[in-house]
């Protein structure tokens, strides 16, 4: 298996309504896209304030194997998602490793 994490950085704070609706697309891709066990996503509520650096909006998912994670950055559900944070993101940062 492979874990998927990744951190988001908006240019702006966002409402909460739009933090929800990206949060629930997220987790929409489960059933949606192959390959994936498990999802979750969620708004960062960490104490460690120094440590946030402005990254708002995690997300964790975890695949059934290397494949499967190769597929799904061109899946076109994944695409759809990547274009609508044109215009708000500001940065991301990902962490792909194997689950032994």
């Amino acid at each position: 298996m492979f874990e998927h994490m990744v951190c988001f950085k908006f240019k702006e704070a966002l409402a909460a309504q739009k933090e929800q609706e990206l949060i629930a697309k997220l987790l929409s891709f489960k059933g949606q896209i192959p390959g994936i066990v498990e999802i979750t996503a969620g708004v960062n509520e960490t104490e460690e304030t120094g440590n946030r650096q402005g990254y708002t909006l995690g997300l964790r998912v975890t695949f059934e194997d290397r494949e499967s994670l190769q597929q799904y950055g061109p899946h076109p559900l994944h695409q759809e998602f990547v274009q609508s944070l044109k215009g708000i993101i500001d940065n991301v940062i990902v962490i792909d490793y194997p689950i032994k």
